[in-house]
């Protein structure tokens, strides 16, 4: 008599760890991306905002701001770049204080997945957030008078490092929005934080033009060596331009480099306990 095999089911067949971790990953992103889609709120005031920055400066500030080497518009991009992921990163912050607010956490404790895919899933739908935003400035500034000045792969380089920058930080920011009572808080927060790190920076006037505290604190500011390593990739650096002798901004690509791995090395393990003991109450 023939042995009858039995067709294994979905559960019935092994996978591995990384797998699952992957899979567990893709549904909460996938989650993130249909709240976005069911609260299209989100997406549209996250592209009206660098739209108006770029007008603003282009236009209000340009004419008052003297570039020598360059002008107002390229100087300024970059910096509103700079300026938009690194906010973009605080919605990390908030959502999970949110979660945590509205109980949604408690739902994830009775389901059998890893607890760094909510974290993965939330990080990366800011990161799809931040790249619509990237996409929506880059467009208005071409409209604007802005231009690349690179070479393409330069370009791309200065886009996947804005993006890596706001993805580690994003991992800083759901930490802190788990430590957090509110999702009120957060936003304080952020907002102290991230504030004097944009505006006291090279992001929207050269440093060298700044009174000597505040010049000091921007060019060891980590957004200043985001905004000029953004704008040597994309060929935006005034002609003539004086070299700084600060090292962060004479090598600010490798100094945005360590800064990303030096915040994911920290905070991402810190965000999954954090997670976990949440999770474990």
């Amino acid at each position: 008599m023939t042995a009858t095999i039995p067709t294994p089911t979905p559960n019935s067949v092994a996978t591995s760890p990384v797998m699952n971790w992957l899979n567990d990953g893709w549904i909460t992103t996938r989650r993130n991306l249909i709240k976005i889609k069911r609260v299209p709120d989100i997406l549209v005031f996250t592209t009206l905002q660098p739209i108006m920055f770029v007008l603003l400066f282009t236009y209000v500030y340009a004419g008052v701001i003297d570039i020598p080497g360059s002008t107002y518009a390229e100087f300024i991009m970059a910096g509103i770049f700079a300026q938009t992921v690194v906010f973009g990163s605080t919605y990390s912050g908030s959502a999970m204080a949110q979660d945590l607010k509205d109980g949604i956490i408690d739902r994830f404790r009775t389901l059998p997945m890893s607890p760094s895919a909510v974290l993965v899933g939330r990080t990366n739908g800011d990161l799809l957030i931040n790249s619509i935003s990237m996409i929506v400035m880059m467009t208005t500034g071409l409209i604007v008078g802005w231009r690349i000045n690179s070479s393409p792969l330069e370009a791309l380089a200065a886009i996947a490092l804005l993006l890596l920058f706001a993805y580690a930080l994003s991992w800083v920011m759901a930490f802190i929005g788990m430590s957090v009572r509110s999702p009120e808080v957060i936003n304080n927060v952020s907002f102290l934080v991230l504030f004097p790190l944009t505006f006291i920076s090279n992001a929207f006037v050269p440093a060298e033009t700044l009174p000597t505290p505040l010049r000091v604190f921007a060019e060891f500011n980590p957004v200043s060596a985001l905004v000029q390593a953004a704008r040597e990739l994309f060929g935006n650096t005034p002609a003539g331009s004086a070299q700084s002798e600060v090292w962060t901004q004479q090598h600010p690509v490798l100094t945005v480099l360590i800064g990303i791995v030096v915040m994911l090395a920290i905070f991402v393990p810190l965000a999954v306990r954090k997670f976990a003991n949440i999770s474990s109450r």
